[in-house]
């Protein structure tokens, strides 16, 4: 147990040295939101993914793969989809280059869908931010049980969290990001092949669970596996914080390399992931994990390679840490970015226009804190993760990447549309579950993203087509007059 501590200690001071190292880089605002807009397509890669594959894949798609097998790729599977439209839509954000979604949402439409873009913003972000805090609390409980409880360990990782984040904004952030996706993708590109063997080798694995774990659907029908596809490809397609790492570039070329590298990566690191959580569900189908079983990649790494050498069992602990940075890196970006938010579109824009670049750096800062605070609040109500996930994907999916997307491809697209969609994806998704059981049960069963999407986009095709053409100013301002 020493070895897994001391493992997590070491990475938690090489985060620290790597976000203090950019400190001193960050004297204005766009030091602080974009990174001075200096990051190569290398750095890009990383920080791409390590903020897309954190909590969502770790806990809630190795949940969904130790239960139903590789039908969880599903989840993952959308952001693939996603991943191949962004390579065409890198290039025009970064040409953009502003600092956050709503100042596209404001130069493209007008102010009301820029408040609006916040709180969906702030509703979905925060949401992740907060079960990032649970998988990070779950790990701290694995390696010190007798020490630290699942709630006590929320608690230690969001006080992490906030501190890194706060400290030197996309520039640590992103910096940190480098070095925590190098770590993981290593290391379960490492772990898996050792963890097949200990269960006997993949023939072995198979035998142990049923023949419907290795098949597209499982016991999940074509509309429950587009339920977890679509949440996740219309999140990925709308992400803002990927529009700020697009604004954060170098240069066009390098935010369109990245995409290409990220697109690897992706599927890659998250086809392991389910295959790890498969060959979990094999060495370990019953025990403390199967009651559990969204922490079958730390258990792995706690677990699977006990009895092996002096190499493996480090393996297995860099497993663990990989797993505890992966998190810690998906919470400091998802919580960076509506801070952002509330910084550049509701503090600079509404409250203090010419406020210095240092008021801006205090400002961000605090609101760094806050938000943190309001997703540990969030945590401890959550048992969930991958409903939560889902709940979170959807209020974005619906509420924000229909106009975002037509911000960029539909010139027919009008303000008063894109206010509707947006008010109207974000309250179907919140008021859900408290809707759906009045419902007819054929519609009322269904997760919220199917009603949700279908009402955005009516709201936005409807709305746009009866009331006047945007101007042709406005479609200049992002070159597509």
């Amino acid at each position: 147990m020493n070895l897994y501590a001391a493992v997590i200690g070491v990475i938690v001071l090489v985060l620290l040295t790597v976000s203090l190292s950019r400190l001193g880089k960050v004297k204005t605002k766009a030091d602080y939101l974009v990174a001075g807009r200096t990051l190569p397509a290398f750095v890009l890669v990383f920080t791409l993914l390590s903020s897309w594959i954190g909590s969502g894949s770790l806990l809630g798609g190795a949940e969904n793969a130790y239960k139903h097998g590789f039908v969880a790729l599903w989840q993952g599977g959308g952001g693939w989809v996603g991943l191949l439209l962004i390579y065409f839509i890198a290039p025009r954000a970064r040409k953009f280059a502003q600092f956050t979604i709503p100042d596209l949402l404001e130069t493209r439409y007008n102010q009301t869908a820029r408040v609006l873009g916040v709180i969906a913003i702030l509703l979905t972000y925060t949401a992740i931010t907060s079960y990032q805090f649970i998988g990070g609390g779950d790990i701290l409980h694995l390696i010190f049980p007798d020490v630290i409880t699942p709630i006590l360990g929320r608690y230690i990782i969001a006080a992490f969290v906030i501190v890194f984040t706060a400290i030197a904004g996309m520039s640590s952030v992103a910096y940190m990001d480098l070095f925590i996706g190098l770590l993981a993708t290593v290391t379960m590109c490492l772990a898996l092949p050792v963890l097949v063997t200990k269960a006997g080798g993949w023939g072995a694995v198979h035998a142990a669970l049923p023949a419907s774990h290795f098949t597209a659907f499982d016991d999940l029908s074509f509309i429950q596996c587009l339920e977890l596809f679509l949440p996740t490809c219309l999140l990925l397609l709308g992400n803002q914080s990927m529009y700020q790492k697009f604004f954060s570039a170098r240069s066009e070329k390098d935010a369109r390399r990245a995409v290409v590298g990220w697109i690897i990566g992706t599927v890659i690191l998250e086809t392991v992931i389910v295959a790890i959580a498969v060959t979990g569900s094999a060495l370990f189908p019953t025990g403390e994990v199967s009651k559990a079983p969204r922490e079958i990649l730390a258990y792995c790494g706690l677990h699977g390679f006990e009895g092996g050498s002096a190499a493996l069992r480090f393996l297995g602990a860099l497993l663990m840490g990989a797993i505890f940075a992966k998190i810690i890196s998906t919470a400091n970006n998802w919580l960076f970015s509506p801070a952002t938010n509330l910084v550049n579109d509701i503090y600079v824009r509404y409250i203090s226009p010419e406020a210095s670049n240092k008021k801006v750096l205090i400002v961000g800062r605090l609101m760094v804190v806050l938000l943190g605070l309001w997703a540990l609040f969030q945590s401890l109500g959550t048992e969930s993760v991958l409903k939560k996930a889902l709940y979170a994907y959807t209020i974005y999916s619906a509420a924000l990447t229909p106009v975002i997307l037509a911000a960029f491809f539909w010139k027919r697209a009008t303000a008063a549309a894109a206010v509707a969609s947006i008010a109207v994806g974000t309250v179907v998704t919140v008021s859900w579950d408290w809707v759906a059981p009045q419902l007819p049960k054929a519609i009322g069963e269904r997760d919220a993203i199917f009603p949700a999407l279908i009402c955005s986009l009516i709201c936005l095709l409807v709305v746009s087509l009866v009331t006047t053409p945007p101007r042709r100013e406005q479609l200049e301002r992002l070159g597509e007059a």
